[in-house]
């Protein structure tokens, strides 16, 4: 019988994989931190069949408008992510409002990096910001509603509704001649 070294019998922290995909509270499969993450980490790369906007929006017309599961990530005016095509553990990461990681575009491909030191068993979480159109249908927050669950939770995956303009006081013909 030889005896093992400690070496072969334990794992190099950087060869552990960083998280797992299982179901989540938040929505559907989630992905969870199987060890401690720091700060900066790149998580992991957002894959899928690259595609125009016009040939998702042609993939997709027959979806229900109702229905808000998707896997695209727009990566600029010309290129969409359809992770439902190829994709990874990148598309089951959930929306949160209070997130621990964050999209990043660099050289049109798109990246998931950490933005605080996320616990084992964590789920992690980036803030979506689905961009708003000017002909979204009237229930387009409740279609795209969320359910983090955290205390600071906006309720929509879309992004925040800008905020109204403050109306400037007009002068009055009174006081214009002042």
């Amino acid at each position: 019988m030889s005896k093992k070294s400690s070496n072969e019998s334990r794992t190099p922290t950087a060869r552990r994989p960083l998280f797992k995909v299982r179901h989540s509270p938040i929505h559907g499969d989630g992905v969870f931190a199987l060890r401690r993450i720091r700060k900066g980490t790149r998580l992991v790369e957002y894959l899928g069949e690259r595609i125009s906007h016009n040939k998702a929006d042609t993939r997709y017309e027959g979806k229900d408008a109702r229905d808000n599961h998707t896997f695209l990530f727009t990566v600029d005016a010309r290129t969409v992510i359809d992770a439902g095509v190829g994709g990874n553990a990148a598309r089951f990461i959930n929306h949160g409002c209070d997130p621990n990681c964050e999209s990043t575009t660099e050289n049109r491909r798109v990246f998931i990096d950490a933005i605080r030191t996320i616990q084992p068993g964590e789920e992690l979480c980036y803030d979506y910001s689905i961009q708003r159109d000017d002909d979204d249908a009237p229930d387009v927050d409740e279609v795209f509603a969320c359910r983090c669950g955290a205390a600071n939770c906006r309720g929509s995956m879309l992004e925040p509704k800008p905020e109204p303009k403050p109306r400037r006081a007009r002068k009055t013909k009174r006081a214009a001649r002042r």
